[in-house]
Parts: structure tokens; sequence; C-alpha cells
């Protein structure tokens, strides 16, 4: 895989909530995106990616072997850092209430497997398309896949960052998982919600077939959501595979 990352506070915020973490040989990556007053969503974020890389690094994940045991796997690794950041939630007065998005990317014989709790996203490019793999833990999402309120009007609630699943919120977490059989060039982008709230996606779009380098596709990013008000932190994963991604299968 070739990778990019990058993370910024964007204009408006004093500090970054985000964050992310990639591991290189075992190719996992993954985005948080933390929610609490004074320092606990940055607390919260920065918990879930340390223990979910300490998760990976004490429990080897070349050893799964069928896509079953990926689920359980990551369901596990999730458990564990759910428990911790719900743990530091209710022992600390000033983490009260402090809890995190997170979306897991792991490449693996053709396949990615995706994990994620909350409002992060996953994103496929290929062949000219930009899909959004993942789906939105919102309550405006909810009202959307119950036809309750249209597309257009989802878009424009005030109420779309407001999350219905989070890690760490509740005492266990049920995540969403997929599979996505990959292809050399298929380009995946892994975000918090302060790239797609100012980005829409048919400027993701350009911005991947303007820049062949990951990481400039980080940097274009972040750079278009600042230009277009930079309201929230922004995190991006660009992954990009490659012939030896392919062949491995």
């Amino acid at each position: 895989m070739e990778v990019g990352f990058k993370s910024d506070k964007g204009l408006k915020r004093s500090n970054n909530e985000d964050a992310c973490f990639v591991l290189l040989p075992d190719k996992v990556y993954l985005v948080a995106d933390g929610v609490g007053g004074g320092n606990a969503g940055e607390i919260a974020s920065r918990t879930a990616v340390s223990e979910i890389a300490g998760y990976i690094v004490e429990h080897p994940i070349k050893q799964v072997t069928n896509k079953y045991a990926v689920v359980n796997y990551f369901q596990d690794c999730l458990d564990n850092a759910n428990a911790v950041i719900f743990d530091k939630a209710r022992r600390y007065e000033e983490n009260k209430g402090m809890a995190t998005t997170v979306a897991v990317v792991y490449a693996k014989e053709g396949k990615v497997y995706i994990a994620n709790v909350g409002d992060s996203r996953v994103y496929l490019y290929r062949d000219g398309q930009l899909l959004q793999l993942t789906e939105d833990h919102t309550y405006v999402n909810t009202l959307l896949k119950a036809g309750v309120i249209s597309r257009e009007q989802a878009a424009m609630d005030d109420r779309k960052n407001v999350i219905t699943k989070a890690l760490g919120a509740e005492v266990t977490v049920e995540p969403d998982f997929f599979q996505v059989n990959f292809i050399k060039d298929d380009v995946f982008i892994i975000c918090t919600d302060g790239l797609y709230d100012e980005v829409d996606e048919d400027e993701m779009k350009k911005i991947i077939e303007e820049n062949p380098s990951m990481s400039d596709i980080c940097a274009a990013m972040i750079s278009a959501a600042n230009e277009n008000g930079g309201h929230d932190n922004i995190t991006v994963i660009s992954l990009k595979v490659t012939e030896e991604d392919v062949d491995e299968q």
C-alpha cells in the first residue's frame, strides 16, 4: 500500500480532538474523532488509537486466517478499547461523557476489512467513482434511512453531527463491519467529519485525480477543508493499492 496521512486542528478549534495511527507492517490504518468537554475528546481519541494499536501488537493479526476470525478479532479489539475509555470517563469527573468515533481499515490477501463506530468514514475511489463504504451512526442518518427527511434536508440539518454510537459511550459497543475486494490503483480514504463536512465528493474526486502522491492527497484535502471554512479538526489517511498488494493474494 502507498500511504499518506495528515491531521490538522482546522481554523476554528483551539485543540485537535482527532487522532490517527498507521501500523505499516500489519496494514492496519485508523482514525478517531473524540467528543467531550475540555480535553476529554482528545483523551478519548488518543486512548482509542493507543489501545487498538497495543492490542494488535499483543495479538498478532497475521495469525487471523479468515473473514469471520477478522470480525471477531476487531470486535474483541474494540471491546477492549471501549472498556478502557468508558472506565476513564466514569472514574474521572473531568472526562465525564467523553467518547470517540473510530474507523479501522485492514488490508489482507486482496481484501479490505473495515470496522467503524460513529461518523468517521471510509471511501473507495475506483474508475472515476467515489463510493462511501461506511454508514454514519448519526441521528440525521437514522431519520434519512427511515424516510423521514430527504438527502437534501439531511445535508442542511443542524443535528447532522449528533452521533448515535461512539467508542466509550456505553458499556458495550456494536461496530459495523464491511469487506471489499480491492484491485490495483484503488484508493481508500479514511477521514473524520471535518473533511467531508467541508469538502464534497466531487471536490474529493478531483483532488484524488490531480494528486498521484498519497501524502499530497491528504495535504490537498486538508487545505480544501480549511479554505471552505475549517470549522472542525480534519484528519485524512489515503491508501493506494499497488501491484505488490495484488500479487500477495
